[in-house]
């Protein structure tokens, strides 16, 4: 029986970069479709017949999208370490996704609502991991224009991400508080009747932005790299 031929450094590389882009293309459409998802569990009706599937597919298909990235360039410890904070993040959202349905079908159970305000946070911080991972990404690549348009967006996201973070951190932390002056609590309570539509707010901007960073590396990989060879 012969031996098995030692794998080359080049096809190791593109094996690499094969699973990147796979990795790339699974965030960009599992980013819009988790959140798609989860907004519909957690306030409609007509996914409720599947249960828990849904949300927990969605994130799930993030949190695969991180795990292939984690082939390109092993060795690099700042990429990996920023890559294993986005994977917990996203693997800490695959796990509380569930109570999206459970909070659809008991609204007011009060640990439903903290575990949903949770997730919400949790989906604001993996944004902001996600951004640093995406500018730790594209600095080991070889395209010097993107390196500056991606510094550019993923510093404005995250500055972004943080004020909303701070912000939704804040509104949660008043809206418990017994003694709130009348007016702050008249404000707070505008809020609370458009909780939602304030969370997708904070939300969509980054990541229409992200998507559009991530289609944008993923076609610069594919076309600098396997439409040359």
């Amino acid at each position: 029986m012969n031996p098995q031929p030692p794998t080359s450094p080049d096809a190791a590389l593109m094996a690499a970069l094969a699973r990147l882009v796979r990795g790339l293309s699974a965030l960009f459409w599992g980013l819009p479709v988790a959140l798609i998802l989860c907004v519909q569990t957690a306030k409609g009706d007509w996914l409720q017949p599947l249960g828990i599937l849904p949300p927990v597919a969605a994130t799930g298909l993030v949190f695969y999208g991180l795990v292939l990235l984690g082939a390109f360039r092993p060795q690099e410890r700042v990429w990996i370490a920023a890559l294993d904070h986005a994977k917990l993040s996203a693997l800490a959202a695959v796990g509380l996704s569930p109570f999206l349905f459970w909070w659809n079908r008991l609204p007011h159970q009060a640990f439903y609502l903290w575990i949903v305000e949770l997730l919400v946070f949790d989906g604001l911080v993996f944004l902001l991991l996600l951004n640093r991972v995406l500018w730790r990404l594209v600095a080991m690549l070889p395209d010097e224009t993107l390196r500056l348009e991606t510094r550019l967006f993923t510093t404005l996201n995250r500055y972004f991400l943080a004020a909303s973070i701070l912000f939704l951190g804040g509104y949660l932390v008043l809206m418990r508080l017994q003694n709130v002056p009348h007016r702050l609590l008249d404000f707070l309570l505008v809020l609370n009747r458009s909780s939602l539509w304030l969370e997708l707010f904070l939300v969509l901007l980054p990541v229409a932005t992200t998507m559009a960073m991530l289609w944008k590396v993923k076609e610069i990989i594919l076309n600098s790299v396997f439409t040359s060879r």
